[in-house]
This record gives structure tokens, sequence and C-alpha cells, in this order.
């Protein structure tokens, strides 16, 4: 990993609790196509979620009554984690070097963090973990760019940080035809729409949590908070707002 993504990587660390509090969750739809695609419920199945920072989706394996650990490579995510989730192991490691048992697991799950491995090394790791039959699961929530405030904020984040805007259409194919490519097996995609209205502060916080943004000084982020609660608060004089997202979801059956 480039000098660049591992100081992006490891920039969570600094704001753990800030992700914690404000990252959105997931639509039950998600662990639905899992179990469509398991064949089988949830319920009962040895499961690691990988990259688990706070414990978002692993609170969801739970809800589902898998038999679930998380594996975690940040120190301050991990604590987070285990305030939150205080009955749940959760062991520090990462996907290209998982630190867990050869067949050991019925499901992996990798939500917002199957970007942070290197595919090469981490497709074999789950292979490795899996169980004959288990499954793999990916999973991001991508913004939906749908909407004219929705594009223009996406353009002037594009522009503060130097990128790109995003394509508000579709997440592209590129995640899905890597795994295909790497894995040799057959992936199942889902793209999942769901939304959710928050506060300003919330949904700023969300924004400002992302790697890119971590790794600003501090006041360029104060900067840009400001400025964009002003424009929020011209366009949404209730206080709230709505934000969109698409989950992209992969899904692969170990044979």
């Amino acid at each position: 990993m480039p000098d660049s993504s591992r100081s992006r990587a490891r920039s969570f660390d600094l704001a753990a609790d800030q992700y914690a509090s404000n990252r959105p969750s997931y639509p039950p739809e998600v662990l639905d196509t899992v179990e469509e695609v398991r064949g089988r419920p949830l319920a009962g199945c040895r499961a690691a979620d990988i990259g688990a920072g706070t414990g978002i989706a692993t609170a969801l394996l739970r809800e589902r009554r898998a038999d679930v650990i998380a594996v975690e490579p940040g120190a301050a995510m991990a604590a987070a984690f285990r305030r939150a989730l205080p009955d749940v192991p959760v062991v520090r490691g990462d996907g290209n070097a998982l630190p867990l048992a050869d067949a050991s697991q019925d499901l992996l799950t990798y939500a917002q963090s199957w970007h942070w491995t290197d595919t090469p090394r981490s497709v074999p790791e789950a292979l490795r973990v899996l169980r004959p039959g288990g499954t793999l699961a990916l999973w991001w929530n991508t913004e939906a760019v749908d909407t004219p405030w929705a594009t223009a904020q996406q353009e002037r984040v594009a522009d503060l940080l130097g990128t790109a805007p995003k394509d508000g259409r579709r997440p592209d194919d590129t995640r899905a035809a890597e795994l295909a490519g790497v894995a040799g097996l057959a992936v199942t995609r889902r793209l999942v729409r769901w939304s959710r209205t928050v506060p300003f502060g919330t949904h700023l916080a969300n924004v400002t949590s992302r790697s890119a943004f971590l790794v600003l000084d501090e006041p360029t982020r104060r900067a840009f908070v400001t400025e964009e609660r002003d424009r929020l608060s011209e366009a949404f004089p209730g206080g709230t707002v709505v934000e969109r997202y698409v989950v992209d979801l992969l899904v692969v059956r170990r044979p």
C-alpha cells in the first residue's frame, strides 16, 4: 500500500468516536441478500467481520444471531468497538493476513473495508479462512449523487480534495470485476438504494469522517464545515437533510 494510502487508513484511529456516532448503518436488504446467496439464515453461523471499525456491521450480524467475531487493525477503533459491543470478541489484524484459523468461518464480511486490502493477498486469505461452501460478502455505502444539492456538495468536496467528482448514476463495475478475476468465482452483485434523514451536524460529521478529510489540517476542515453548514441552512430551513445511498454489495460462495 502506498504511503499516502497507509496514512489515510491510519487516520480513522484519530476520529473513532466521530465515526461511531455519525457514519450510516446499512439497510436490512444487505443481509437479506447474503442469506439468500448462502441459502440459509445467518443464525448460528460462524462469522467474522473484517475491518469492523466501531462495529456498525457487526451489530447487524449479531442481531441476526450470527456467532460473530470482529477483526480490526486500529487501536482506537477497536476500543470504540469494545465500548459499543462489549460481549463480541475483537482481535487486531487486517484482511491481508487474517488472524483466524484455516476453514474456521462460514461467513466473512467486509463493510466499507475491502478497498483497504491488497486483493491478490486478501482473496486467498479469505478463501483460506472460509469453510467449504462459506460466503464472502463485501459492501460499500456509496452516495447517490442524484439531486442538485448533493451534486453541488460533491463538486465542492472534490475541489477541496483535488479529486474527480463522483458519478451519481451508479457505482462502477471495477470492484466486482477485480474480485471475480482474482477469485476465479462467480460474483453475485446487488445495488440497494436507501436513505436516512439526519441533522446538519450528523451529516457534516459523516462527510468529514472520510479518510481524505481526516488527513487535512484542522483549519481547512473547520472552514469547510462552517461554509457547508451555511449552505445547508439556506437549502433546508428545517435543519435536517436526506442522505441518499446505494449499497454496492458483492457476494461470493467458496466451493
